[in-house]
């Protein structure tokens, strides 16, 4: 999880995991944006792991890595053994979700649910520091209800870390599990980062990264410092450009001359036929591309054309190159790269 060197560690920028949006097909997409960040899975429940379709569930493209698998339960050897399940698939990291509010987690008493229990949290970690071979790690919230985030939070963590957990996500709001929606406990809890800092440093050696909040890749560069890593989550799935300045902002790689946007769609489309011919559909790949040059002329027509056209039978990659042509790339660089992307 913490990267480290020359004994010097260093920042984390993760994609936050986000039911129904980062499934393989979209974590595929952000790795062509970048190379560096962390990328995680949707949320799968144990269950789903020990008796569901593993390879639908849990495979993944090897270009995603480093990728991390969330795993959702409570019991903690269904944990321990969908890990040794999840073993097999390669993943860079196991992170157990502890800050879910959905009705879904609720009723399976995980997620958000299990702020309450941290000793039952630590028996879940424990179990799956046991069965794995990778890192283990936990995403939570700062507390939920009526919790006092100060005493919740610490018995959290401090739990995590008996059971072998060495970083700790935190989602910087509460979690009303009564009262709000899941979408409004994304937006109406306010934030606390400084919560969140304030375990950091009660906490040096653990690795705590923030999550919660940050729109943009200029508001994830101001929060690290006080923290080891930063968290996006719709910020990076509605406006996936944010990503494209990962790589070198967070982790120091030579930005280059410009981002090569006719190479991103050829490779999108290569990867997309790929998926038709194994019987898959084009608007299971596109639609996670959307928010694509968002802000630039012609991102309407981009996005009009994805969303109407890849849902009709028999849709086909070109619709990328379509698309495309509506897009008015800066300082004049539409053309020439359209005319790159028809060459490809």
């Amino acid at each position: 999880m913490i990267s480290t060197e020359g004994g010097t560690p260093r920042p984390v920028f993760a994609v936050a995991p986000m039911i129904d949006w980062t499934d393989r097909h979209c974590r595929y997409f952000h790795r062509q944006l970048t190379g560096r960040a962390l990328l995680y899975t949707e949320m799968v429940v144990a269950d789903a792991v020990i008796h569901g379709d593993r390879e639908r569930l849990l495979g993944f493209d090897p270009a995603e890595h480093p990728v991390a698998l969330q795993l959702g339960g409570s019991d903690p050897q269904k944990l321990a053994e969908a890990v040794r399940i999840a073993g097999a698939f390669g993943y860079d990291e196991i992170n157990l979700n502890v800050g879910c509010p959905s009705d879904r987690v609720q009723s399976g008493a995980f997620g958000a649910c299990l702020m309450r229990e941290p000793a039952l949290v630590g028996e879940c970690l424990a179990a799956m520091v046991e069965a794995s071979a990778t890192p283990v790690t936990v995403k939570c919230r700062i507390g939920v209800d009526e919790q006092d985030p100060e005493e919740a939070l610490d018995r959290l963590a401090d739990a995590a870390v008996a059971a072998g957990v060495r970083a700790i996500w935190v989602h910087a709001r509460k979690a009303w599990l009564q009262g709000l929606s899941p979408k409004e406990n994304r937006t109406i809890p306010p934030l606390d980062y400084d919560r969140v800092r304030r375990l950091k440093q009660r906490l040096p050696d653990v690795f705590v990264g923030l999550n919660g909040g940050l729109a943009t890749l200029t508001d994830a560069v101001e929060e690290l410092g006080p923290v080891d890593g930063v968290m996006m989550g719709r910020g990076a799935y509605q406006t996936p450009d944010e990503l494209i300045g990962v790589d070198s902002t967070i982790y120091g790689e030579a930005a280059g001359n410009g981002f090569d946007y006719a190479a991103l769609i050829a490779t999108m489309a290569a990867y997309a036929e790929r998926h038709i011919a194994n019987g898959g559909r084009l608007a299971q790949v596109t639609r996670h591309m959307t928010g694509l040059f968002t802000g630039r002329s012609g991102a309407r027509r981009w996005r009009q054309i994805l969303s109407e056209k890849a849902t009709r039978p028999g849709a086909g990659p070109e619709l990328l190159f379509e698309a495309f042509e509506a897009v008015d790339l800066s300082a004049g660089e539409g053309a020439a790269a359209n005319r790159a992307v028809q060459a490809a």
